[in-house]
C-alpha cells in the first residue's frame, strides 16, 4: 500500500533569493543610528546669553554706576562772616528761656539762616560756664541782650553783659540790647549809649533783631 504521507514544499521556495538577503543585510548595516552628543542642548535648555545680546535690566547700573551729583559750591573761606563759629550770642536769664528759645528759632528759622549760641543748649557738657560763655562771646559776630526784670536781678546776667561790652568795646551793632517788659527808666545805664530794640511790639522786637544783626553782617563782606 502506498504511503498517503505528502512531501514538504522545497525550503529554497520559502526564502528570498540569496542575493536578495545579502543586498537587504548590507543596507541594514549602512544605515547607522543617529546618536545624542552629550554637549548637544537639549531643545527645553535656554541658551546662554550671546556677548552680542543686551545685558539683563540692571546690570548697566552696576557696571557703569551713575556719578554722584555735584555738591553744591562750599562758601569762601575768605568770607569773614565763616570766620566765628557762630553769628549771634544770646545772653537771657535762666528764667526767660521760654522767649530765648522762641527769638533763636525765629533767627535760625528765617531765611537767612542764622547761626545763634544758646548756652543751656549749646555749651559743652562738662565745660566750664565762664570759659563756655567767653568762648561763645569771642565765637560770635553780635551779641543780643534780653534784658527783662529777671535780666536785671541775675548776678550772672550783669557778668554776661560787662563781658559782651569788654569783648566788644564800642563795636556798633555788636551788642544789641532787645528790652522786654521793662520802661526805659530800667534801661541799664552800663548800656545808656547803645539804643535798644523794644520788645512791645507784636513780634517781641525779634523781626529788629534780625535785621540789626544782617546790616552788621553785610558789613564783613
Amino acid at each position: 500500500m502506498a504511503s498517503s504521507t505528502s512531501l514538504p514544499a522545497p525550503r529554497s521556495q520559502s526564502k528570498k533569493p540569496l542575493g536578495k538577503m545579502t543586498d537587504w543585510f548590507r543596507q541594514a548595516l549602512l544605515k547607522k543610528p543617529k546618536k545624542m552628543s552629550p554637549e548637544s542642548p537639549s531643545s527645553d535648555v535656554s541658551q546662554p546669553v550671546s556677548q552680542d545680546s543686551p545685558p539683563p535690566l540692571g546690570l548697566s547700573s552696576v557696571m557703569s554706576p551713575t556719578p554722584p551729583p555735584t555738591a553744591p559750591a562750599a562758601v569762601a573761606s575768605s568770607s569773614s562772616r565763616w570766620s566765628k563759629d557762630y553769628d549771634v550770642c544770646v545772653c537771657y536769664s535762666e528764667e526767660d528761656l521760654v522767649v530765648a528759645q522762641e527769638l533763636v528759632s525765629y533767627l535760625e528759622g528765617s531765611s537767612t539762616s542764622l547761626r545763634c549760641f544758646l548756652q543751656l543748649r549749646d555749651a559743652a557738657p562738662g565745660g566750664a560756664i565762664v570759659s563756655e560763655l567767653c568762648q561763645a562771646l569771642t565765637g560770635s559776630h553780635c551779641r543780643v541782650l534780653l534784658i527783662t526784670p529777671g535780666f536785671l536781678q541775675d548776678p550772672w546776667c550783669k557778668y554776661q553783659m560787662l563781658q559782651a561790652l569788654t569783648e566788644a568795646p564800642g563795636a556798633e551793632g555788636r551788642i544789641i540790647p532787645l528790652l522786654s517788659g521793662l520802661t526805659r527808666a530800667a534801661y541799664p545805664p552800663e548800656l545808656r549809649f547803645m539804643y535798644y530794640v523794644d520788645g512791645r511790639g507784636p513780634d517781641g522786637g525779634f523781626r529788629q533783631v534780625k535785621e540789626a544783626i544782617m546790616r552788621y553782617l553785610q558789613t564783613l563782606s
